[in-house]
C-alpha cells in the first residue's frame, strides 16, 4: 500500500506533463497576396495528408427570403469545374485512395480530402478549381435542389422531434439570421435565379474569406510552393463587410406549443440565450450540460430515469456558434408522467448548481473528461485541419488557439459553473416548448 501511494502522485505528475504537451500542434501559416490565409501542420507520422478549406460562411449570410444558399453550395460545389467533367469530383477522389466530405453550420462552410500522401497536389488543384471556377450553372442548380430537398425530408420533415430546434430559433433569435435553419426554405430556393447564386459564391467563396489548411506527411517547402502554383492565380475580391446583429435580452418567459405526426411520446423543452463561442462562459455552459446530462451517471440521468422513472429520455445540451448560442434542456416521460413535472424536476437540479458549488469529485470527473476531448480532438489530421481553421475563423485570426483550449478547460472553476447557471439559465429569459403528437 505504501508504495502505491508513492506511486500515485509521481503518476499524476506524469499525466499533467502528457496533457500539458500532447495539444501542443506545430504550424506553420502566412498569407497568399490574393487574401487566402494557409495554415501547414507538418506530422510524418504516417503518409497521410488532409486538405481542407474553410469558407467563413454560412447560413448566417443569408437574407431572409433567400435562405438555404450556404448549404445548397456545399452540394453545388461538387458538381465539377470548367476543367472537369460534371460529377467526377468524388470519383476522382475516390480513384485515387482519398475520402472527402463537406459540411454547414450557422456560421462557415467546411470541404476536405484525405489522401495518401503523395497525392497532396491533387487534393490542393481539387479545392482550388472549387474556389476558381466551379460549374455554376441551370443543370447543376436543378440536381442539387432535389437532392436539398430530399435530404429535408429524411432528416428534418420525416423525423421525430426534428422541429423543435425552428420552432424555438425563430423565437430565440428574432431579428438575427440564427432564427432559420441552416437547410434553409425550399421555396426560397426554389425562387432562386441563376444569377442570384452566382452573385452569392462571388461575394462568399473568394481567397480572403477562407482558410486553406494542409495537415500530415509533407514537405513544408514544397507544399508551399504548390499552394502557390494552384492558388495565386485566383483574383482578390471585394473586402467584406459583415453585418453585427445585437439582440434584446428576452425578459418574460415565451411558452410555445408545437404538433408532431412523427411521434408518439411527447417532449418538454427549455432553451436560453447564451453567449458566442469566443466567451470563457462556453466552456463552463458546455461543463454543465455534461454535469446534468453526459452520461449514466449524471445529475438528470440518476435522478429522473434511474431514481424517480419519470423520464426515458433527459438532456442538456450547449450549442455554441459564433454571435450567440443555445442552451436547451429536454425530457421525454415515461408512462404517466407529465411534461411539467418533468420541467419541474429539471428546474430543480439547475436551481441546485445555481446555489450549491457541485462536489470536488464531480468537479474532477469534468475535467477529465474535457481534458480527454480536447486531446483527442487532435487525434487526427482531419481533426487538426479543421481545429486549426476553427482557431483561426471564430478566435480574432488566434491560430494557436488549438494549443489553448486545454489551459481554458483546466481554467475553469466551480464557481465559474455556478455563476453561468445563474446567469443564464433564468427562467424568465427562457422559452418553453410543449413538444405534441399530433393526433
Amino acid at each position: 500500500m505504501k508504495m502505491k501511494l508513492k506511486i500515485l502522485p509521481i503518476l499524476a505528475g506524469v499525466l499533467n506533463i502528457y496533457y500539458a504537451s500532447a495539444q501542443q500542434v506545430k504550424f506553420t501559416e502566412y498569407d497568399l497576396n490574393n487574401g487566402l490565409h494557409v495554415i501547414m501542420h507538418q506530422d510524418k507520422s504516417a503518409p497521410v495528408v488532409t486538405v481542407s478549406v474553410m469558407y467563413h460562411v454560412g447560413s448566417k449570410d443569408e437574407i431572409p427570403t433567400r435562405t438555404g444558399f450556404a448549404h445548397f453550395f456545399e452540394h453545388l460545389l461538387f458538381e465539377g469545374s470548367d476543367n472537369m467533367k460534371r460529377g467526377d469530383f468524388m470519383k476522382i477522389v475516390s480513384s485515387n485512395g482519398g475520402q472527402n466530405n463537406a459540411n454547414t453550420t450557422n456560421d462557415r462552410t467546411f470541404y476536405y480530402e484525405s489522401f495518401p500522401s503523395n497525392q497532396l497536389e491533387l487534393g490542393l488543384w481539387l479545392e482550388s478549381e472549387r474556389m476558381l471556377h466551379p460549374k455554376i450553372d441551370e443543370t447543376g442548380v436543378k440536381t442539387q435542389n432535389e437532392v436539398v430537398k430530399e435530404e429535408k425530408r429524411l432528416r428534418i420533415d420525416n423525423r421525430p422531434y426534428s422541429k423543435y430546434n425552428e420552432v424555438i430559433s425563430k423565437k430565440m433569435f428574432d431579428g438575427h439570421p440564427y432564427s432559420w435553419q441552416v437547410i434553409g426554405s425550399m421555396p426560397d430556393l426554389d425562387a432562386a435565379t441563376l444569377d442570384e447564386f452566382k452573385a452569392f459564391f462571388k461575394k462568399y467563396y473568394v481567397p480572403s474569406n477562407a482558410v486553406l489548411t494542409i495537415a500530415g506527411d509533407i514537405d513544408l517547402q514544397l507544399t508551399k510552393a504548390l499552394v502557390s502554383k494552384y492558388f495565386d492565380e485566383i483574383p482578390k475580391a471585394i473586402p467584406l463587410v459583415k453585418p453585427v446583429f445585437i439582440l434584446k435580452p428576452i425578459t418574460k418567459e415565451i411558452v410555445d406549443t408545437v404538433f408532431d405526426g412523427n411521434i408518439q411520446v411527447p417532449a418538454i423543452f427549455a432553451a436560453y440565450r447564451i453567449p458566442g463561442v469566443k466567451s470563457k462562459e462556453s466552456t463552463a455552459l458546455s461543463m454543465l450540460s455534461t454535469l446534468l446530462s453526459g452520461g449514466g451517471s449524471s445529475r438528470l440521468g440518476t435522478k429522473m430515469i434511474d431514481l424517480k422513472k419519470t423520464a426515458v429520455q433527459v438532456g442538456a445540451y450547449n450549442m455554441t456558434m459564433e454571435d450567440y448560442g443555445l442552451y436547451t434542456t429536454l425530457a421525454l416521460p415515461s408512462g404517466s408522467s407529465s411534461l411539467d413535472n418533468l420541467l419541474k424536476d429539471i428546474d430543480a437540479e439547475i436551481e441546485n448548481v445555481q446555489n450549491e458549488l457541485i462536489s470536488e469529485n464531480e468537479f474532477k470527473k469534468l475535467r477529465n473528461q474535457f481534458e480527454s476531448k480536447s486531446i483527442s480532438a487532435n487525434a487526427s489530421m482531419l481533426g487538426i485541419a479543421e481545429n486549426l481553421a476553427t482557431a483561426y475563423t471564430f478566435h480574432d485570426k488566434n491560430t494557436n488557439r488549438i494549443n489553448e483550449e486545454l489551459k481554458e478547460v483546466q481554467s475553469v472553476t466551480r464557481e465559474d459553473i455556478r455563476e453561468v447557471a445563474r446567469k443564464y439559465l433564468r427562467k424568465e429569459s427562457r422559452i418553453v416548448l410543449y413538444y405534441l403528437p399530433k393526433k
